[in-house]
């Protein structure tokens, strides 16, 4: 997932190996340099005040939205104590897909080592369809097995779509030369697969050469980490959607992460709340089955290690909390 500069976290900023999620502690935010830097620019109203009627109504709107189900959710199996670099076995995938299972159509996975290789042949065999993530990063021997883990996952039929890679431009782990040689690597091993690379959605306008490589654009889009507040995250988010089509022309384009927390310290003008959180996956998930739009909203569960990326904020974007129970509604 993405912060400013200010972004993302499955790393460290030693690059220290991912495991499931969308973060890094170098920068968190995958947001435009130019839209962090004027973050103050946000015209911030006074705070929603939330009488009963309309908590309740939202509680009933955030409850048929998720019954209706979305079409994906970000999944991370980690349960507490546990963080990228532990090892996950296929029971706890399992046990923690079923709690998702009738919400969901697709989920998306990060990493193809550790035991998350599991995740796909596991999903697929609930029902869902995968979208399977090869994490990069600054280790070379961690890359050439996620490189491989996922070429064999997708081999065994568990890929519906392959991400190469995860926020690595945005992170700068990586040039853009070897970016696109394990991009194009995979492509070559998978023909009939679809392949393509997640980034925050500006960067896909800064490297044209990764995105004519892509046969499907995975932008990521938080307006939370570029300090806009909550009533204007949809109209924002749907401006980077716009800019990642328009870098993309004739490209398939779907939103790989966004999402709100419930809880943590504020980002300018971004402030966590349990009803911000309800109101933007409502939001969110309306706005993308009424415009045709594949969307993976971040995240499934909550992420109790990633408070040493993030801080305070970084362990509440889930929908159900770290124990896997849901958390609104």
């Amino acid at each position: 997932m993405s912060k400013p500069l200010i972004h993302s976290a499955a790393a460290t900023a030693t690059g220290a190996h991912q495991g499931g999620s969308s973060e890094t502690a170098v920068s968190r935010s995958g947001a435009d340099p130019g839209a962090v830097a004027g973050a103050t620019r946000w015209t911030v109203n006074a705070p929603t005040v939330w009488t009963t009627e309309a908590r309740d109504a939202l509680s009933v709107a955030f409850s048929d939205t998720l019954q209706r189900g979305v079409h994906g959710l970000c999944f991370s199996p980690y349960l507490e104590g546990q963080q990228p670099g532990s090892q996950i076995d296929a029971e706890q995938i399992r046990e923690r897909l079923r709690i998702l299972q009738p919400h969901a159509r697709w989920v998306r996975s990060f990493s193809c080592t550790d035991g998350h290789e599991q995740t796909p042949r596991v999903a697929h065999e609930l029902g869902l369809k995968t979208l399977v993530g090869a994490w990069l990063g600054t280790d070379a021997d961690i890359n050439e097995r996620e490189l491989q883990g996922v070429i064999e996952v997708a081999r065994a039929g568990h890929a519906d779509i392959v991400a190469v890679g995860n926020e690595v431009l945005l992170r700068e782990d990586m040039s853009e030369d070897a970016l696109l040689a394990c991009i194009q690597r995979v492509k070559d091993a998978l023909p009939g697969v679809p392949v393509g690379y997640v980034d925050a959605y500006y960067l896909f306008e800064k490297h044209p050469r990764i995105t004519a490589a892509c046969d499907v654009v995975m932008t990521n889009c938080y307006p939370f980490w570029e300090g806009c507040p909550r009533e204007q995250a949809l109209a924002y988010m749907q401006t980077m959607v716009q800019r990642t089509r328009a870098a993309a022309p004739g490209k398939r384009v779907l939103i790989s992460e966004t999402g709100w927390p419930d809880q943590g310290s504020p980002f300018h003008g971004s402030v966590p709340s349990r009803e911000g959180a309800m109101q933007y996956f409502v939001d969110c998930c309306r706005w993308a089955k009424e415009e045709g739009i594949e969307i993976f909203y971040f995240a499934a569960f909550d992420e109790a290690w990633k408070v040493g990326a993030e801080g305070d904020v970084g362990a509440f974007w889930g929908l159900w909390d770290k124990d896997g129970t849901l958390k609104f509604g």
